[in-house]
C-alpha cells in the first residue's frame, strides 16, 4: 500500500511540472518592457512584434501614408556649359602687340570675318624669310632650266644636272615652307598672292574668326603684348547646349533611367547623355550631362539652373510618407509598417525627396496604412537585430 501510494504521488508531481512549464514560457515572452523578437511578417517585410505600451514607450508616432500619381521628378542643381565641340580658342599666331579689338563680347560673328588687329616683329621676319626663299627658288628654277638646257646640248655633264635639280627641289621646300609658317601667322590666299606680287612687307596682321558662333570673351585686351600662342578670344555656337547635373551618389541609379529632363523656370526640356563614373569627393555627388536643343537661347553658358529629372515609374504603387519615416540599412531604404501586432520593416524604393517628404514606391504599402514618422530608432534596432540573426 506504501508503495502504490509512493507511485501515485510521484506521477501527480510530473504531470504538475509538465503544465507549468508552457505557463512560465509564455509569462517569459509577455514579460512588460521586452519586444518580441522578429519575425517574416506579412506583405514581404519584417515583422516586429510591439505592445502598445511599450510603443508608447518608445515615443513612436505614426503618420497616414499618401497615394501618388503622375512622372516622380528629383529636383537637383545644374550649371549651363558649351560643349567642348562647339568652343574656339583662337591664340596669338604670332608674339606681338594686340592693336584693337572689332568685336565685344557676346557679340555674334560669322566664319572669316576680322575681330582683331595686331602688330608683330615676328611677322615681318616670316615674310622677309619668305621673300628670301621666293628669290631663291626662282633663281634655283632658273638655274635648271639653263642646265638642261646645256645637257641637251651636250655642253655640260649629267652629274652637274643632277646637282642643279637637287639644288632647285631644296629651294622649292624651303619656299613651301615659309609659305606653311605665314598660313600658322593667319595669312590668308589674297595676301600671300599680293606679297609675291608686291614684295611689300607689312607689320600687322587681322585675327579673323575661325567659326560663326557668339564671342565668349577675351583674354586679351588692346595695348597688351602677347606671346605667340597666348589666348586671345573664345567663339562657341550655343546651340544646343549641355547642363552639367550634380546628383547624390544614393539617386545615381535611378537618374540614369530618367525619361524626362526639364528647366523648369526656362521653360526648355532637354535629354540626359550620360552619367558619370567619378564622384566628387567633397560633394560625393557624379555629374549627368544633358543636352538641350529647343530652347538653348534661353539659357547661357555658366547660368546656375534647377533640374527637373523625370524618373522612370516603378511598377509598384507609389506613395507619399513623411520625410523623417524612410531609414536606410544596408544600401535599402525601410518604412516601418503599423500592423496590429507592432509594426512590419518594409522595403521601399525613393523617387523623389522633398524637404517635409518623400516619394516612395513599394508593394508592400496600401492606401489607409499608417508607418512610423518619430522615435523609430528602437524599431532600427529591432530591424538590424532580425537581419543579423
Amino acid at each position: 500500500m506504501r508503495h502504490a501510494s509512493g507511485c501515485r504521488w510521484g506521477a501527480i508531481i510530473v504531470a504538475s511540472a509538465l503544465a507549468i512549464l508552457p505557463l512560465l514560457a509564455a509569462a517569459q515572452t509577455a514579460a512588460p518592457g521586452t519586444a518580441q523578437p522578429p519575425q517574416a511578417g506579412a506583405r514581404g517585410g519584417v515583422a516586429i512584434r510591439m505592445e502598445e505600451r511599450q510603443v508608447r514607450a518608445a515615443g513612436i508616432d505614426v503618420a497616414r501614408v499618401e497615394a501618388e500619381s503622375g512622372v516622380p521628378e528629383l529636383l537637383l542643381p545644374g550649371t549651363v556649359v558649351v560643349p567642348p565641340a562647339q568652343l574656339r580658342v583662337v591664340a596669338a599666331p604670332a608674339g606681338g602687340l594686340i592693336e584693337a579689338l572689332y568685336v565685344p563680347p557676346d557679340q555674334q560673328v560669322r566664319a572669316g570675318e576680322p575681330i582683331a588687329r595686331m602688330r608683330s616683329t615676328d611677322l615681318v621676319e616670316a615674310q622677309r624669310f619668305f621673300l628670301e626663299a621666293l628669290a631663291n627658288g626662282n633663281l634655283a628654277q632658273e638655274k635648271l632650266r639653263r642646265d638642261e638646257q646645256m645637257f641637251r646640248e651636250r655642253v655640260i655633264a649629267e652629274r652637274r644636272l643632277l646637282t642643279t635639280r637637287a639644288e632647285a627641289e631644296a629651294a622649292a621646300a624651303v619656299l613651301s615652307e615659309r609659305e606653311q609658317l605665314l598660313t600658322l601667322y593667319g595669312m590668308g590666299d589674297a595676301q600671300m598672292r599680293a606679297l609675291r606680287a608686291d614684295r611689300r612687307i607689312s607689320p600687322t596682321l587681322e585675327i579673323l574668326a575661325p567659326s560663326s558662333g557668339v564671342v565668349l570673351n577675351w583674354q586679351a585686351q588692346p595695348g597688351e603684348r602677347v606671346a605667340q600662342a597666348a589666348p586671345i578670344f573664345t567663339v562657341a555656337r550655343l546651340r544646343p547646349l549641355w547642363v552639367n547635373v550634380q546628383v547624390p551618389v544614393s539617386r545615381a541609379a535611378a537618374v540614369a533611367q530618367a525619361v524626362r529632363i526639364a528647366i523648369p523656370a526656362q521653360g526648355v526640356e532637354g535629354s540626359l547623355l550620360r552619367l558619370g563614373r567619378s564622384v566628387d569627393p567633397a560633394t560625393q555627388s557624379v555629374t549627368a550631362v544633358a543636352e538641350v536643343l529647343e530652347g538653348s537661347e534661353n539659357l547661357r553658358p555658366g547660368q546656375a539652373v534647377t533640374v527637373a529629372v523625370g524618373l522612370r515609374l516603378p511598377n509598384a504603387a507609389q506613395w507619399r510618407v513623411p520625410a523623417t519615416a524612410v531609414v536606410r540599412h544596408r544600401d535599402r531604404q525601410w518604412v516601418f509598417l503599423r500592423t496590429p501586432e507592432g509594426f512590419s520593416a518594409q522595403p521601399v524604393q525613393v523617387l523623389a525627396e522633398g524637404p517635409q517628404s518623400i516619394s516612395v514606391a513599394s508593394a508592400g504599402l496600401r492606401a489607409g496604412d499608417q508607418v512610423a514618422a518619430r522615435g523609430i530608432l528602437t524599431l532600427l534596432a529591432e530591424l538590424v537585430q532580425a537581419e543579423g540573426s
